[in-house]
């Protein structure tokens, strides 16, 4: 909006060329989203406790989650307001790139928020139920697949259904079709592997932080035609401005750590965690970068994977690897303070990222 207001008036005052660089508008985009989240946080934590939206403990988890009975929950909506208000404020809102990721982070917050509010507000204890979850992020992420898919029959510069792989310059098979259903792969993973992750004080938003944290440097590269070709990774017209969504999501998950650090004020319930995981995933696919996910992302990936195999396990040989899964549970029951888990699943998402920014030099 202000990019749209203010830059044909750096013809006349100058000092409005400022609005015309990615690299402010980023900046400025974190700062607000972390501001709003400064001043609205404490009343959308009023509000939810008048609202009677409160976590409810599983009695069959690890006994130290029962004092958080009663926490206010479905925090998320701080989170998606303070992404989605800045990139509105800061964004070139003629960006189809822009359009296409605010379209999977609401959509996939509505549908964690009425999940939400029948399982707290409605006290229905099953919510929506998995298959209506699932459909409803298939259907989702397939649109945006299938916009992606189609845009050269918009007459909009064509997205390659090309698949890029580190550490391999010359090795990107073409898709075709099977691109449609491998963003949707790709979304709706990273959307339920966010939402596993949720299960300690902070433990989500960290990573998640710095996992957009890569992906704004890895959209500012892949949008500009000479880094991009310095470093021999997809230029992607256009996508350099999903650095401002990025940065927007960074001081979001920094405003809303202030709350949900241990012990946690507020929790971002499915609202935030199926919409945070399905704008990463969304972001990957957009950069070109879907399979630096699965390395940058790697804390989320390991939390899937033990839900996984715990399932597995018990279902096939009666059998548990792990006392509980997610793995972030396991630990706790094998005496881990809470607090260490946290900061210790950071350390390891901020070197993942590093690898993964590293990649860039390995083509």
């Amino acid at each position: 909006m202000l990019y749209h207001l203010l830059v044909p008036l750096a013809s006349s005052v100058k000092l409005f060329n400022v609005f015309k660089y990615l690299t402010f508008r980023t900046i400025y985009a974190m700062i607000t989203a972390l501001v709003l989240s400064f001043i609205v946080g404490p009343w959308v934590i009023r509000r939810l406790e008048t609202l009677q939206a409160r976590q409810v403990i599983r009695t069959d988890g690890p006994e130290s989650h029962l004092k958080k009975q009663g926490t206010p929950t479905m925090g998320g909506v701080l989170i998606l307001v303070c992404i989605v208000l800045p990139t509105l404020l800061w964004a070139d809102l003629t960006n189809h790139f822009i359009w296409l990721t605010l379209f999977i982070t609401i959509g996939y917050g509505v549908l964690g928020f009425v999940d939400d509010y029948k399982k707290v507000v409605e006290k229905n204890p099953k919510g929506l139920s998995p298959r209506q979850k699932m459909f409803w992020q298939i259907i989702l992420a397939g649109l945006v697949g299938i916009v992606l898919y189609c845009l050269p029959y918009f007459k909009v510069t064509g997205f390659s259904t090309e698949l890029y792989l580190p550490f391999f310059k010359r090795v990107h098979p073409d898709l075709g079709i099977l691109f449609i259903p491998f963003v949707t792969l790709v979304i709706v993973g990273a959307s339920n592997a966010v939402n596993l992750t949720d299960g300690l004080d902070g433990l989500a938003i960290g990573p998640v932080a710095i996992n957009a944290a890569t992906y704004m440097l890895f959209g500012y590269i892949a949008g500009n035609a000479k880094l991009s070709g310095y470093l021999q990774i997809p230029y992607v017209p256009g996508s350099g401005e999903l650095a401002i969504l990025c940065g927007a999501m960074v001081g979001a998950g920094i405003g809303f750590l202030w709350y949900n650090s241990y012990p946690a004020e507020v929790f971002m319930g499915d609202v935030g965690s199926l919409s945070l995981g399905g704008t990463l995933g969304t972001l990957a696919v957009l950069t070109k970068q879907e399979i630096l996910l699965v390395i940058v992302g790697g804390v989320f990936v390991v939390e899937a994977l033990s839900v996984i195999f715990q399932v597995g396990s018990y279902k096939y040989r009666g059998k548990r690897i792990f006392r509980m899964a997610p793995i972030h549970h396991h630990f706790e029951l094998k005496g881990v303070a809470e607090p260490k888990i946290i900061v210790r699943f950071w350390i390891i998402t901020i070197i993942l990222a590093l690898v993964a920014i590293s990649t860039l030099k390995m083509r």
